[in-house]
């Protein structure tokens, strides 16, 4: 049978067909040409194409076109009315092509996707123009970040996303407005017509404006927001040449609630039939739900493993081969390879580690990544306080701890490169909507905890930032969903209070003592580590909203103060102002409150694994994009690094198999004891293994050195991947199978 008759009846074995019933004859035809590209399956070869038939264009061939030329005000040229274009050989169809052939940039198309078709035309002049939507991008950038959606909800509610690819308005037509009305002519009926002819109506349509030709004046008028614009690159640019122009990106959502809707995806559990394998190890675990192919994905978890088995090792080193060297660089370099993609699967297993708690820290912060030693790589930006100075990018991270500050994994990850020429612009900051700030990143993490809290909703989730965090628009939308995350944040302005308080902190000053609380504090800079004791004050305040932000109204919290007593001569005692969601009513609830408040140290220590473990900053490459595709395994990396640390000093007596594979705990044991472990030997715990790794990594292990810490632990993992390899090479059952020695082999 021929592969459009094949394709139909696997379409009809499957009961594969769209909303309106009819069977996926051409993305089933799709599905079967990647599979047999990627050996799956075997078809018999495609039969010879005989060439595309000469259209006719339907009936245009006998009727002319009457294009408008008019000179004249909007309410002259009424009745304005969209014409819907129907089958490919209608009349209507016909002029259409003729319209854009004749007077748009782009002509006819090809159109991408799905497409909807309309001529403009006016009572008593004839055709004005015509417009069309298609199929929306893939990825765009500037969009995405604007929706905050995931990649898994991105490729679950794509479709519901269209793209205004053609506007024309006649060159001879100068009519004032007719452009902005048109528009709003066709988004009025866009999701009928949609609907009629798909089976479902869209939420949100985009377009591109040519950057240097147009200010997209009809957009605006139209009441579409810009959110972006292009980096100049297109569907083909898989090479990164940035070869076409830039464009603004402009949205007009149909529905009030579109961001809200498009950011809500299945489960991945729920959304595949299919029951999936469990993981072999934890590659699998972190990166076995891409939705990459099946090549790239694969590719994924070799590199993942690779540079988990050398954490300090540049990739070339990591990668142990000049093959998958060069496969790892074309990984990073693949317009697939976006850092969202990468991390979907980790955020996945990072939330079925986060259901299994009461209640869970998400620490969000921000660190730079300098990257002034390699000038070769394009698209970064300053990270200093000067456009000239250092260059980078920056990283605004959110981690989830337990409450004994064990990390269960990211939930989200922003990374960008700053523009030099926003330098400078610092005054304009409160003229400027929190949406245009860089301060937004507390907001987009904070929604995305509160995706994970919908998912989780036997888990109380709590979003804590330091004093960069105290925002008014933050406080107000963790107030906006009572069953949303909690907040928790240090202060850093002396608030407003409403009518009669006067300013937070003389406020909460005033508050009778609670109680004294003894912390630690860690060792930081010059200073060593040292206990601290703390009075505890608590009161119930109401923010009064900052000057330009009446909006939000008033907002109610609740104020935690600690402040340090008798502190070291030379040290600067501490003083914490806390702000909370949270319920603050007695002494043991303010000091629940300020021991979370002391994990968010916990995510310096993530970053300085980062840095110094995985050596992200000394990655060579050759852009911005591949550097964030690269970090995206990096992190994940020094998240199970960090994970080892935490995890051997609160579970020391689990087996090491919950962390460790079967060649890495006996080449480790084997290391130990100087002798090969039989085969019938018992794994050590884990408190254990980790002592022997820290101990592969220069930790001495005496009484007053405490348990291994992450610098330890990375320089011990560096020294076991080499070992392991060499344990599977000398142990016969774990060797690789041999290479064949056909004669034409490579």
């Amino acid at each position: 049978m021929s592969r459009r008759e094949l394709s139909r009846r696997v379409c009809e074995m499957l009961n594969w067909r769209s909303l309106k019933g009819k069977a996926k004859d051409m993305s089933c035809r799709v599905a079967l040409l990647r599979l047999e590209r990627e050996g799956q399956i075997r078809m018999e070869p495609a039969a010879a194409f005989p060439g595309m038939k000469k259209r006719t264009d339907g009936k245009t061939g006998r009727v002319a076109v009457k294009a408008a030329e008019v000179m004249a005000a909007l309410d002259k040229v009424q009745p304005v009315e969209l014409i819907r274009v129907g089958s490919a050989d209608s009349e209507g169809s016909g002029i259409w092509n003729k319209l854009m052939d004749g007077a748009h940039p782009l002509g006819r198309g090809p159109l991408c996707g799905a497409q909807m078709r309309y001529l403009i035309r006016s009572g008593g002049y004839g055709y004005l123009g015509g417009m069309a939507f298609s199929a929306a991008a893939w990825q765009l950038k500037a969009r995405d970040e604007w929706i905050e959606w995931s990649a898994w909800a991105r490729k679950q509610n794509l479709h519901l996303v269209i793209n205004n690819s053609r506007l024309l308005i006649l060159p001879g037509v100068q009519v004032p407005n007719l452009a902005s009305h048109v528009l709003g002519l066709a988004v009025r009926r866009l999701r009928q017509d949609w609907k009629e002819r798909y089976g479902y109506e869209p939420l949100l349509v985009e377009t591109f404006v040519e950057e240097a030709q147009h200010q997209g004046t009809c957009y605006r008028a139209a009441n579409w927001k810009e959110v972006g614009r292009t980096q100049g690159r297109g569907r083909q640019d898989e090479a990164h040449q940035e070869s076409i122009s830039v464009k603004r990106v402009f949205v007009y959502k149909l529905d009030r609630q579109a961001r809200k809707q498009l950011c809500i995806a299945m489960p991945e559990t729920e959304a595949s039939a299919e029951p999936r394998l469990e993981p072999q190890d934890w590659a699998e675990q972190e990166f076995g739900g891409t939705c990459l192919d099946q090549r790239l994905g694969r590719r994924l978890m070799v590199i993942a493993r690779d540079f988990y088995a050398h954490p300090q090792a540049q990739i070339p080193e990591a990668c142990q081969s000049r093959s998958k060297t060069k496969a790892a660089y074309r990984f990073f370099k693949h317009q697939d390879t976006e850092m969202d993609v990468l991390l979907e699967p980790h955020y996945q297993a990072t939330q079925q580690r986060v259901a299994e708690h009461k209640i869970v820290l998400a620490v969000q912060d921000t660190t730079s990544l300098n990257y002034s030693t390699h000038p070769a790589t394009k698209n970064l930006g300053p990270i200093g306080s000067q456009s000239e100075g250092i260059i980078g990018l920056m990283v605004h991270d959110t981690m989830a701890f337990s409450l004994e500050g064990t990390p269960l994994g990211l939930v989200d990850v922003q990374c960008w490169a700053r523009d030099g020429a926003e330098f400078g612009k610092k005054h304009q900051r409160k003229q400027r909507r929190i949406e245009e700030k860089e301060s937004h990143k507390w907001l987009k993490s904070f929604r995305h905890v509160a995706e994970v809290q919908r998912q989780c909703p036997h888990t109380m989730l709590v979003s804590v930032g330091d004093r960069e965090a105290d925002i008014y628009e933050l406080f107000h939308l963790a107030l906006e969903d009572p069953k949303g995350p909690q907040l928790l944040v240090r202060a850093e302005q002396n608030r407003l209070l409403e009518d009669g308080q006067g300013h937070l902190w003389p406020l909460v000053e005033q508050q009778p003592l609670a109680g004294m609380r003894k912390i630690l504090v860690p060792r930081r800079k010059n200073q060593p580590a040292r206990e601290a004791w703390l009075e505890i004050r608590f009161a119930e305040v109401t923010l009064k909203p900052p000057h330009g932000k009446s909006r939000y109204g008033s907002l109610q919290l609740w104020a935690v103060l600690a402040q340090e007593v008798d502190a070291p001569e030379g040290i600067e005692p501490l003083s914490w102002m806390l702000l909370t969601t949270c319920s603050v009513t007695s002494f043991a609830e303010s000091t629940e409150k300020l021991d979370w408040y002391t994990k968010r140290w916990c995510i310096e220590i993530y970053h300085k694994t980062l840095k110094s473990g995985c050596k992200i900053e000394q990655r060579q490459l050759s852009a911005a994009d591949t550097i964030e595709a690269c970090l995206a395994v990096d992190l994940v990396v020094a998240w199970r690094i960090y994970h080892l640390t935490k995890l051997g000093r609160e579970c020391p007596h689990v087996p090491c198999t919950v962390f460790f594979e079967d060649a890495e705990w006996k080449a480790l044991v084997t290391h130990a004891i100087r002798q090969p472990v039989p085969p019938d030997y018992p794994p050590p715990p884990l408190g254990e293994a980790v002592r022997m790794v820290g101990a592969l990594g220069g930790h001495l292990g005496r009484k007053s050195d405490g348990q291994p810490g992450t610098e330890s632990l990375w320089r011990g993992l560096e020294r076991l991947g080499g070992m392991t390899e060499m344990y599977k090479l000398l142990v016969p059952h774990l060797r690789p199978p041999p290479v064949s020695s056909a004669p034409r082999y490579g």
